[in-house]
Formats: C-alpha cells, sequence, structure tokens
C-alpha cells in the first residue's frame, strides 16, 4: 500500500515541514555527490549506539540530530519524505511551526534513546528521519481522527485507490512496527532488514505524549461531518 495523501486541508503553509523535507533531500544529493567518501560521512554522521555509549562527548551527541537528515538510498528518503509531506503539514498547523519544529526534533530524539537503549552493543551506523516522522503520524493519529488517506493498492496487476481510515492506517502501521520490533527481540537480531523498528516504535510513543502537549491552546477546529467539508 502507497499512502498518496490525506482528506484534511492545512489552512497554513507548513514552512517548517517544507524545510525539513527540503534539507533532507539537499544532504541527501550532497552525500552521493562525494561518491565513494560517503560511506565515510554516513558513518561519522549516523548514530552508533556503541559509540555514542563508549565515547559520550558532543559530537557524539550531536550524531542523534545528524542522523535524522541522513538516508541510505533513494528507497528510503522517498518513503519518509511522502510520509511527511502527507501528514506533517496538518501537524505543523494544529502546533504551530516553531512548536512543531521542537515536536519533531523531540520525537526523533526519544526515538535514538529507544533505539540506543535495546541496542547498545550495535556498532551500524543509524541514519533516517523515520524517528522523528513516527512522532508526526502519531500526533496525527490523535488530532485528525476522522480523516482519511487515500491509497494505492496494487491488486491483481491493476491499480486500486482506496480512502483509508487514519485511524486505521496509522494503527495498523504501529501495530507492524511493535510486531517487528518484537521479532527482533526474539531473534535477537538488532534490527531485521535493517530496518531499527524500535526507534519507530519509540517515536511513535513520544508522539502520543508530546502531540498534546505541544498544541496550540487557542486552536479551534470546527467539527464538520467528515474531514472533506468545507474544502
Amino acid at each position: 500500500m502507497l499512502p498518496l495523501k490525506d482528506t484534511v486541508q492545512s489552512r497554513s503553509f507548513p514552512i517548517v515541514n517544507w524545510l525539513i523535507i527540503a534539507l533532507n533531500v539537499l544532504f541527501f544529493f550532497m552525500l552521493i555527490s562525494l561518491g565513494p567518501r560517503a560511506e565515510l560521512w554516513m558513518t561519522a554522521l549516523g548514530l552508533v549506539p556503541a559509540r555514542l555509549l563508549r565515547y559520550p562527548g558532543l559530537f557524539e551527541f550531536a550524531t542523534i540530530f545528524t542522523s535524522m537528515f541522513l538516508h541510505g538510498g533513494w528507497a528510503h528518503l522517498f518513503s519518509n519524505m511522502l510520509a511527511l509531506y502527507i501528514f506533517g503539514d496538518n501537524v505543523e498547523d494544529r502546533l504551530g511551526s516553531g512548536r512543531y519544529l521542537l515536536f519533531y526534533l523531540l520525537c526523533g530524539f526519544a526515538a535514538a534513546v529507544v533505539h540506543v537503549f535495546l541496542n547498545p552493543n550495535s556498532t551500524i551506523p543509524t541514519v533516517g528521519a523515520s524517528g522523528a516522522i513516527s512522532g508526526v503520524l502519531a500526533a496525527y493519529f490523535i488530532f485528525f481522527p476522522s480523516a482519511r488517506v487515500i491509497t494505492l493498492v496494487p491488486l491483481f496487476f491493476l491499480p486500486w485507490f482506496v480512502e483509508i481510515p487514519a485511524v486505521f492506517y496509522l494503527g495498523f502501521w504501529f501495530v507492524s512496527q511493535l510486531f517487528n520490533g518484537l521479532l527482533t527481540v526474539v531473534s535477537g537480531a538488532q534490527a531485521l532488514g535493517g530496518v531499527a523498528w524500535w526507534a519507530h516504535v519509540g517515536g511513535f510513543v513520544a508522539g502520543l505524549v508530546l502531540g498534546p502537549i505541544f498544541a496550540r491552546r487557542r486552536y479551534i477546529r470546527r467539527i464538520y461531518p467528515d474531514e472533506y467539508f468545507p474544502w
């Protein structure tokens, strides 16, 4: 299933969300322009749990944040930025731009802490915005329960466009991350398929907790029969 868009129209221009997307894309192209040296930079700027715990200096602490803006390939970048594009604008609209930026970074931080805690001996660099974006998905889950996600479902080699309630789509996504995370515990693997599942879980839980705290108190939401009206 590939999400294409949601049914909620943002009421303001999501400048921070677009800035985050632009920075991720910019850093990705900067890295691939380095050729063979890109791997060295990924290792240096990625989050390495064992290295952070063994050498807890300022630079290693900074990798918690630098790793949020690095991606390991085109598919990794595209999937993350697509999710941020679909869900991030509405969350920024609800929180306000300044709060949204802080919220995003804190969710990414929480995701990194969970990953390090559960994989203290890992020497594999962890990169990607997935942890922070998981927090954004959680906030969307809370703020827009009646929204729907227009999803492309390839069925019998034909494209089908299906509207899935956001609570089901995001709820299923979280359960799948939790299930895969539990599999890593059972199997003893640090990250099945190279994915830091527990970072996703940690970011999502952080979003559930921080979303209501960061929401603008004066935000008055009009209630409509569904998210389409009056858009």
